[in-house]
């Protein structure tokens, strides 16, 4: 990402009903691994949020978790201290620069990270075996390649997922998957079809490369309520219950449990169809 998209999320991260709504699915899904009570010990427990960019996701668990964010843009980093002071955050790059913290947080939150690196097995793979076990990683990606557009270009985005090439990052590694979903799948028609009008158009709908805008107060409330309604099913999976997943969506989500056993750090495997973005 560059200045200007690190500026733009400054600028409507905590208003755009896309952040708003997965904010709140993240919340409850937070809540749901980690008991959601300040007082209690589990109130206590360190969230990590790697790669946290300009700071809003991890911000948004503060009243309830001790938070720490880290990603390795100083410039993003400088913004989420400005605007959160109640959370620490570090400019660095995970695990090394945690130091002990990478051994004792009991959560790892990606929000939409692992499309931005070059080899996302290699990545997931050191951090796990970093992490204790018994931990657990939240993890986001964008989903669905029919949506590709100058969108994920601008964000500087390797790929976009579907659920098997999402899955085989972690595959066969000691690791247990309490959620794997398709998520934003209520409001995938309208996503569509904004995004094939701007392929049409030859640019994308947004500022600085991006299809990011705000709608009019009524409207980004109303989308913003439709895409965190979806947090209800997903907390049911994490809990146990018999609730599928979304079929399709333009996300998809992971819960994993790091557990018992070595990790080796792994390579991008040669067999997988190149990336949109090549380095």
């Amino acid at each position: 990402m560059q200045t200007e998209q690190f500026q733009l999320h400054a600028d409507i991260e905590l208003r755009h009903w896309w952040f708003v709504g997965r904010r709140r699915i993240m919340r409850r899904l937070v809540d749901t691994l980690l008991g959601g009570d300040p007082q209690s010990p589990a109130g206590q427990a360190a969230v990590v949020d790697i790669g946290c960019g300009t700071g809003a996701n991890i911000a948004a668990l503060a009243d309830g978790y001790r938070c720490v964010g880290i990603d390795t843009s100083a410039e993003a980093v400088e913004l989420a201290r400005q605007r959160f002071p109640q959370v620490e955050f570090l400019v660095g790059r995970a695990p090394g620069d945690l130091g002990s913290l990478m051994g004792q947080a009991r959560l790892f939150v990606m929000m939409d990270v692992l499309e931005h690196v070059a080899d996302d097995f290699a990545m997931l793979s050191e951090l796990l075996s970093a992490a204790a076990p018994g931990s657990h990683f939240l993890l986001t990606v964008p989903a669905d390649e029919s949506l590709w557009s100058e969108h994920d270009e601008s964000f500087g985005h390797y790929r976009r997922y579907d659920l098997q090439r999402f899955e085989r990052v972690w595959a066969d590694l000691p690791v247990t998957t309490r959620l794997l979903s398709y998520f934003n799948a209520r409001l995938v028609p309208l996503i569509r079809m904004i995004r094939a009008r701007n392929q049409r158009r030859g640019h994308a709908a947004g500022k600085a490369g991006t299809d990011f805008w705000v709608p009019i107060a009524p409207v980004n409330r109303l989308l913003g309520a439709v895409f965190a309604g979806e947090a209800r099913r997903l907390a049911g999976m994490l809990r146990g219950r018999r609730c599928r997943g979304y079929a399709a969506g333009a996300s998809l989500v992971a819960v994993l449990r790091r557990e018992e056993g070595p990790i080796p750090v792994r390579q991008r495997p040669d067999d997988l169809p190149p990336d949109h973005r090549n380095d």
